[in-house]
């Protein structure tokens, strides 16, 4: 059956709504998911189904708008796009706290960096369907724009990791 890691954009941060995981858990298992674990309380959920991505994806954001009352973002990645998004990591040797890899639904374009606002010291770089973003000074003391990156969700190196081994278990 396949596995599949959902990120929920905005959930449980900055007032946005909260979303209790355990609600998450019965969400995806009255949905039929199989098999469901989240990772901590930002809206990481990993589960198994033989839905495909594109139903996964509208199903689970109706469930969420629904108990929100508002539409949130739902990001979908396979075992295998987020191995290929740690494997490719184009700034392996700094703290995995401070690279956050942006999920979106589409490639960004290649020159997206460049065109940034109040870039100083970040290192920005494209993927499919993704940006990493290293902050050397953190995210919380960055100025940094990047045009699209709010469509996206964020998260960090470590927690890409982390999801990664849920879904290989």
């Amino acid at each position: 059956m396949p596995c599949y890691a959902a990120f929920l954009r905005a959930v449980n941060v900055g007032g946005t709504g909260t979303l209790p995981m355990s609600e998450v858990k019965l969400m995806c298992a009255a949905l039929g998911f199989k098999n469901v674990k989240t990772y901590i309380a930002s809206g990481n959920i990993v589960f198994e189904t033989e839905q495909g991505e594109a139903k996964v994806r509208t199903m689970l954001a109706a469930e969420v708008e629904k108990y929100l009352g508002k539409p949130i973002p739902v990001f979908i990645r396979t075992a295998d796009e987020l191995s290929t998004l740690i494997h490719e990591n184009p700034f392996p040797n700094v703290e995995a706290n401070k690279h956050l890899v942006i999920l979106l639904d589409e490639t960004p374009p290649h020159d997206i960096g460049f065109k940034a606002n109040h870039h100083t010291d970040e290192l920005i770089a494209v993927r499919e369907k993704a940006l990493h973003v290293y902050y050397p000074t953190g995210m919380g003391k960055s100025k940094l724009k990047i045009a699209g990156a709010e469509q996206g969700t964020a998260r960090n190196m470590n927690t890409i990791r982390k999801v990664l081994e849920l879904m290989n278990e």
